[in-house]
């Protein structure tokens, strides 16, 4: 079973819709090696790897109300699966996963009086699924956004803070790099010159030189600064702070903290 979100917010669940998913397949992540040859020497020396696109293969049969409706079904299936633009594909065995994709190949229903069946393959160039909520989400089943196989720890899952010290919890499989992935940090605090954030699992430290009052906000959102919506970021050490997979200890320092939240989503392999 599939659902297809567009960017947006439409939905569609295909089985509602009389598209049956017959197979659903994800392809291992692929990797880019980089590596460097030296002369009289055997071998190549590894210079690191990242993580490449990833497939996903899905097979369907569409069921169309009659023969003279098998024509609108397909062009509704095209519109559906128009790569213009990416969209999220969600497979309902996983319900609190999403992948950003596009589709790759050229398809045909081949019709058999009202059946026609489909291969799509989509090309998720991120390489990784996305959780679809974020940690600002409540930590409840019926809100239908969390699932077993998520990493998650119900016993550490306070991304609100209002002291100097504590722990994010990334459950994801990968870091939360706020150059290309999202992350949202609100700082409210009582600053007299300055506001250091460090995490001391990946060694970033952040830091805003300048003073803050329990009346203003501190925005850093992706690689933006703001207090009060307006931007300082010629006012920072121009560094970030990315959150490794697992525990990430934090603390604050130059500031007495009223209130920290980390918002962010966990990416999965």
């Amino acid at each position: 079973m599939s659902i297809i979100q567009r960017l947006d917010g439409k939905t569609y669940d295909l089985k509602k819709l009389g598209i049956r998913t017959k197979d659903f397949i994800i392809s291992s992540p692929s990797y880019e090696h980089t590596t460097e040859t030296v002369a009289g020497r055997p071998g190549a020396i590894d210079m690191g790897s990242t993580f490449g696109p990833r497939e996903i293969t899905c097979e369907y049969k569409a069921i169309a109300y009659d023969t003279a409706d098998f024509p609108l079904m397909r062009d509704e299936i095209f519109r559906m699966f128009r790569s213009d633009e990416a969209f999220y594909l969600i497979e309902k065995r996983e319900p609190g996963k999403r992948w950003l994709v596009k589709v790759s190949n050229t398809f045909q229903l081949e019709q058999a009086y009202v059946y026609g069946d489909f291969s799509v393959t989509f090309i998720c160039n991120k390489g990784f699924a996305e959780s679809i909520a974020t940690t600002a989400t409540p930590y409840e089943w019926d809100v239908d956004m969390w699932q077993w196989g998520m990493g998650l720890d119900w016993d550490n899952h306070q991304y609100e803070h209002t002291e100097n010290n504590f722990t994010i919890l990334n459950s994801g499989d990968v870091a939360v790099d706020p150059r290309y992935r999202d992350l949202k940090i609100t700082i409210q605090a009582n600053a007299p010159s300055y506001l250091e954030i460090i995490n001391h699992t990946t060694g970033d430290i952040y830091k805003y030189n300048g003073s803050l009052d329990l009346n203003d906000t501190l925005l850093i959102d992706g690689i933006r600064s703001t207090k009060n919506g307006f931007s300082v970021f010629r006012d920072t050490n121009k560094k970030l702070i990315t959150l490794a997979p697992g525990p990430n200890e934090i603390e604050v320092k130059g500031a007495t903290v009223e209130r920290i939240l980390f918002d962010f989503r966990f990416y999965y392999l």
